[in-house]
């Protein structure tokens, strides 16, 4: 694995960057951009698809996004989706240009909101010769409305009115405000209605903790969430194809359906059966059924 950096808009991103086990460098690989969730760090579930992959024969590039984990940006934390689409066009440029990187047969794989970013980059990014999304989050759709769809429109626009605000304030150049994922009790996480954030929570804070994991994000930013729709051109991804995987009883699963029916020709939503959202990150009964329909998917296709 090699450390590597690139820009993007004058931010370093910080990436990793796996190589197969026989790595000549007298030849050239496919490649695979790999897009971590919101909150996470590329030493998470983003490593563990990264290595899956490169045991199957191609580099691949799991990065921390502009603003987050050790890759710069400031206000650090912040979470901007069109920061973060741009994120992956700076990744194949930087493939691209990667001496044993075959610039025609590059892929992309997003997890989360990961693979809402990346399926969002693609429609517009034609480098991107696959597209794969694992459990797939629509973060405008979750901060417009909530997951599940229980967010009034008047409290997302009292909060749009209490961004607005804030923005005014640090305009004035008072303090940064931060919105925290993490309660202060744990066991409010551990209760929380949605199988999505209890398990993430655990997650998070007990299967793959990391320091430089966001746990707060810059509450301004919530207006740019609420603004981005990343599927709204998923059409245009076709001819290229398209792969959403997620859970069975993932409470996120209208999210990939939606994305496929909107989606075109050649697409696939494959089901896990049993599987939640977060399963699909770490568990043992799960991940090689994911790694397995990526490897069937990427290695036709690439």
């Amino acid at each position: 694995m090699d450390r590597v950096t690139f820009l993007n808009k004058g931010n370093t991103v910080v990436g990793n960057l796996f190589k197969p086990a026989d790595f000549d460098e007298g030849r050239t690989y496919p490649a695979i951009v790999v897009t971590h969730p919101f909150g996470a760090v590329k030493e998470q579930v983003s490593t563990l698809y990264a290595e899956k992959l490169t045991e199957q024969g191609y580099i691949t590039l799991a990065f921390d996004a502009s603003y987050q984990g050790e890759s710069g940006g400031e206000p650090h934390f912040s979470e901007i989706p069109a920061a973060r689409v741009e994120d992956i066009r700076c990744a194949v440029d930087f493939l691209s240009a990667h001496p044993q990187v075959d610039e025609s047969r590059i892929g992309a794989l997003g997890i989360c909101a990961g693979g809402g970013y990346t399926v969002n980059a693609a429609q517009t990014e034609l480098r991107i010769k696959a597209v794969a999304g694992v459990s797939t989050f629509d973060l405008g759709s979750a901060r417009r409305e909530g997951v599940g769809g229980g967010i009034p429109i008047e409290a997302r626009m009292r909060t749009l009115e209490e961004v607005g605000r804030q923005r005014s304030r640090e305009a004035r150049g008072e303090e940064i405000r931060y919105f925290s994922l993490v309660p202060d009790d744990p066991q409010e996480a551990l209760n929380n209605p949605s199988a999505l954030y209890r398990e993430g929570y655990v997650y998070y804070s007990q299967v793959a903790p990391n320091p430089n994991s966001m746990d707060r994000f810059v509450f301004s930013t919530l207006s740019q969430q609420m603004a981005f729709f990343p599927f709204e051109q998923i059409d245009t991804i076709s001819p290229r194809p398209l792969l959403l995987i997620a859970g069975s009883e993932a409470d996120t699963l209208y999210f990939s359906q939606n994305a496929y029916d909107k989606a075109k020709e050649p697409k696939e939503l494959h089901i896990i059966p049993g599987a939640s959202h977060i399963d699909l990150y770490h568990k043992p009964e799960y991940t090689p059924q994911v790694s397995e329909k990526l490897t069937e998917f990427f290695g036709a296709h690439l």
